[in-house]
């Protein structure tokens, strides 16, 4: 497997309506190429010791791990929750174009 610059980044958002507001802003700002969102799942977690279950969006925000300072900050300025998920998953591979198409969208410059 290779090892590219390429990542999905993950985050959930209690509404649609943060969800989208969320990705609209995410690519205006170059900080994803694509942020697709998956509606309505279900979730099971443990908050300031209580047991909760809540449906969510989860947004896949297809991007590049030297954006993750970026990201940070962005979260810190928009998303609604106190604590939110931002994880990164690495992309080990894949076509080239659409890696290109994402540097596009990212206003990246690819050697």
């Amino acid at each position: 497997m290779t090892n590219t610059p390429y990542t999905i980044a993950l985050t959930t958002l209690s509404s649609e309506a943060d969800a989208k507001k969320i990705a609209r802003l995410l690519v205006e700002e170059s900080l994803a190429a694509c942020v697709s969102i998956i509606p309505e799942v279900r979730s099971f977690y443990k908050w300031k010791s209580q047991i909760c279950e809540d449906v969510e969006c989860v947004l896949l925000i297809k991007t590049r791990k030297e954006l993750l300072d970026s990201l940070e900050n962005f979260f810190r300025l928009h998303h609604p929750y106190e604590l939110p998920e931002l994880v990164l998953l690495p992309v080990s591979s894949g076509k080239k174009e659409y890696f290109q198409w994402i540097d596009e969208g990212l206003n990246i410059q690819a050697p």
